[in-house]
């Protein structure tokens, strides 16, 4: 008998979407890929279909637009909780890129799925939209599971309690302790080789001053938001730091940090699309940056005290909140100036520091990262179609 197929589709609208999928899919694919064949799906762009390439690059515009703009990124996110899940997902698909479902549910079909597994809502919507109609599953990497992700499947995945209890309490029709799972953070692979390396040793192979105080800076996949602006502050107070702004996908800004040089305390390194972040972040005493899914948990699993500079959308605001208020290991400083104080607190005062560490290690050690959880899940619901995968 043929395996059973599980296709794990790629969106990028962000990379909280991105780096999810690369978690499970590996893990599922270590776990369970002698039961099952295993389909990494670059969805937009691999059938040539030009209305999917073009509704995938709005989607990423879209991201775009939430990080240039917070009054645009609020209003999005404002007329999503309006309209609510059935009107807002109908609305999206049809209207982003005209023309461009009917494609979406031919492809999806033309994959031959048994079950498909989405970090974004989109490839959801077609999966449960084709005629084929696999099992569904869906991570949703946010604090709280919003109007897209509501959507139908046969199992939403989401790893913060916060998130999950609103999601029982607010939707019970919605929602139930079968069809809602509760799973640790889908932390990017790789994260765990590095943990716990020597900081020193660490700030050695990138290059750094293997003494000094190290700050770590990223603004999202895209490189939108104050990172430029706190990086010229603190060259210009001269501050005895490694400093390490990375920059992402914003080439622009990249080459004007290029340009910027110290004034001789602080080792300044900016860097590009950094494939190696897991080991700047063990390399860091502090992070910077906007509150996105991925960077919120990177950095709490690394240890790390986080300044969060930025709320893109409300979204980004019930991370934030989370990671402040339930974590404890982030602080909300949107000035750049304040934020470069903060940043002068803990290089002259360790002990202002140590609260927040301790708490991002604490929840870290109490289970609340990795993918295997998931994957378990997702064989779960696969077994219940194909009973002999567990014979």
């Amino acid at each position: 008998m043929e395996k059973p197929r599980v296709i794990f589709p790629y969106t990028e609208a962000g990379m909280g979407h991105i780096e999810p999928m690369n978690s499970i899919a590996a893990e599922f694919e270590r776990k369970y890929g002698d039961k099952v064949e295993c389909v990494r799906s670059q969805f937009f762009t691999e059938s040539g279909n030009e209305k999917l390439k073009i509704f995938e690059e709005r989607l990423k515009s879209e991201v775009v637009h939430h990080n240039r703009s917070r009054w645009y990124g609020h209003f999005a996110t404002f007329n999503m909780n309006f309209w609510r899940m059935h009107l807002a997902t109908w609305a999206t698909m049809k209207f982003l890129k005209l023309g461009s479902r009917k494609p979406g549910y031919r492809h999806m079909d033309e994959l031959k799925p048994d079950l498909v597994v989405s970090t974004h809502w989109a490839t959801n919507y077609y999966a449960k939209k084709c005629k084929t109609k696999p099992l569904t599953a869906t991570y949703c990497p946010d604090a709280i599971i919003n109007p897209l992700f509501m959507y139908y499947a046969d199992i939403v995945m989401v790893s913060t309690s916060t998130g999950y209890d609103e999601a029982i309490k607010k939707h019970p029709r919605r929602f139930n302790k079968d069809n809602l799972k509760l799973v640790p953070f889908l932390i990017r692979e790789g994260a765990f080789d590095v943990l716990g390396a020597d900081k020193g040793e660490m700030r050695k192979k990138l290059g750094l001053e293997p003494d000094k105080f190290t700050v770590v800076m990223t603004e999202g996949g895209y490189g939108i938001g104050k990172m430029e602006e706190i990086t010229k502050i603190i060259l210009e107070r001269d501050l005895p730091v490694n400093l390490v702004p990375v920059c992402g996908k914003n080439a622009a800004l990249y080459k004007s940090f290029l340009k910027l040089k110290s004034k001789g305390n602080t080792c300044f390194k900016p860097q590009a699309f950094a494939e190696n972040m897991f080991e700047y972040l063990a390399a860091a005493d502090v992070y910077l940056g906007k509150s996105g899914a991925s960077s919120c948990a990177e950095a709490c699993f690394f240890g790390l005290p986080h300044i969060i500079t930025k709320y893109a959308t409300n979204i980004e605001e019930h991370l934030g909140e989370f990671y402040i208020g339930v974590v404890g290991n982030a602080v909300k400083i949107f000035e750049p100036a304040r934020a470069a104080d903060k940043i002068e607190e803990f290089l002259n005062d360790p002990a202002a520091m140590k609260p927040y560490a301790d708490a991002a290690a604490a929840y870290r050690d109490s289970g609340h990262f990795g993918a295997e959880r998931c994957a378990d899940h997702i064989f779960e619901l696969l077994a219940t179609k194909f009973p002999q995968l567990k014979g």
